[in-house]
């Protein structure tokens, strides 16, 4: 198996790139990279996922230091907090094993807070961190179609962008440290209230007699229309709860816009009782299920199921 040194060369491609976390997100982002034509390195806590992309072409890195021994941008996809903190402030981590010049994009979803101290640690280093949080889910994340809300400086995203356009079609530069994180966070509370009032108006609809296929026609192009609706209608009909974006998953990120709003002492009836509607679902044994699989408790709840309506052939 080349090094990544050795397979730039023969891609022709310069930089080098970095995974850490193979995940739902990970390892399509890393089949893009190798798409590219990048030499991309990368290491995942079970090692079945490294296996499986070093199959397809990556090289195993074998721990965060050793991608970031061989990688020039380094991406992280990771699950929590605890998980960001851990690959970079451990030690042999990611922020003890930088070098100057070399970039590290954390498409995680985490507080402002732990982005903009990672990006301190970074710069005393030499080395540019990049808050890059990304929206679009598992599709997105496959097709390379994501949208990527970045916080940092414009050189270090300038130098990053190569290996971001890789990865999605829509980049913004939305500020400084902090800001994408920031960003994110609006977005998956947008997210969270979406999907609660989506599955509420379709559970109060099919109970008042509403065809919900009817429903989603016609909601789609009204005021009350959104992506959530769009994406969601389709599978809550087809009882298609497989965890592409996890019940848990908004969860947690609901609980850390919740943190923020509380430290910055911001209101948040409407996402408080969003976040609600995720911990029942969790509290049922929902929290591995897709995100649309909020609406069963309150199909229990009213006495009724949202499905398809027979029509006679």
């Amino acid at each position: 198996m080349p090094s990544t040194a050795e397979a730039s060369e023969m891609t022709g491609t310069t930089l080098r790139a970095g995974v850490i976390g193979l995940g739902k997100m990970g390892q399509p982002m890393t089949r893009n990279l190798l798409k590219a034509g990048f030499a991309v390195v990368v290491c995942n806590r079970s090692p079945g996922s490294t296996e499986k992309m070093v199959s397809e072409g990556a090289v195993d890195g074998r721990n965060p230091r050793g991608v970031a021994e061989d990688a020039d941008v380094i991406i992280t996809s990771l699950p929590d907090p605890a998980a960001v903190r851990s690959v970079y402030l451990e030690p042999d981590g990611l922020v003890d094993s930088a070098t100057k010049g070399q970039i590290f994009v954390d498409t995680s979803t985490v507080d402002p807070g732990l982005s903009r101290e990672l990006a301190q640690k970074m710069r005393d280093r030499g080395a540019a961190f990049l808050d890059a949080p990304v929206s679009g889910g598992v599709a997105g994340a496959e097709a390379g179609s994501l949208t990527i809300m970045v916080g940092g400086d414009e050189d270090g995203f300038s130098r990053a962008t190569p290996v971001l356009e890789a990865i999605g079609q829509k980049l913004h530069l939305v500020g400084p440290s902090g800001a994408g994180t920031v960003v994110k966070l609006a977005n998956q509370l947008l997210v969270g209230i979406n999907m609660a009032a989506v599955a509420e108006a379709l559970v109060l609809g099919v109970k008042a007699g509403a065809d919900p296929a009817k429903m989603l026609e016609v909601l789609s192009t009204s005021f009350g229309g959104s992506k959530m609706l769009d994406r969601g209608v389709p599978l809550i009909l087809d009882r298609n709860f497989a965890g592409a974006t996890p019940v848990d998953l908004i969860r947690k990120d609901l609980g850390l816009i919740a943190d923020l709003a509380r430290e910055l002492g911001v209101p948040l009836t409407t996402g408080n009782q969003a976040r609600a509607v995720f911990d029942r679902a969790h509290d049922t044994e929902h929290g591995s299920e897709d995100m649309t699989a909020i609406v069963i408790p309150m199909e229990q709840e009213a006495g009724v199921e949202v499905i398809r309506v027979a029509t006679d052939v």
